[in-house]
């Protein structure tokens, strides 16, 4: 004679039992409302990140713009200390091959 595992049979009724249960509060009218209000307050949170990810990538792009200004304001400053360099040297070879 075999015996009955009366307790995982308990188990497993007690868990059919608890997910009818959960199913029924699950889909019930207050359990929707709970949803749409989670739901709801997820899209405003979302909203506001979008807006203060919005401003940082406007402030990137000021911060770009003025670093690319910057770079190239030296560039030409460079470029202007090589011409003068140059102007200077060719100066002084003039004067050399003067004397």
């Amino acid at each position: 004679m075999s015996r009955l595992p009366w307790g995982k049979l308990g188990l497993f009724a007690g868990g059919v039992l608890f997910g009818t249960a959960g199913i029924k509060i699950l889909s019930s009218q207050d359990a929707k409302k709970c949803y749409t209000n989670a739901t709801a307050a997820v899209l405003r949170a979302k909203d506001s990140v979008m807006d203060t990810v919005t401003t940082v990538r406007e402030n990137c792009d000021d911060i770009l713009s003025d670093a690319k200004e910057i770079n190239a304001e030296r560039a030409a400053a460079d470029d202007r200390n090589v011409i003068g360099d140059a102007a200077e040297i060719a100066d002084a070879s003039a004067e050399a091959t003067e004397e």
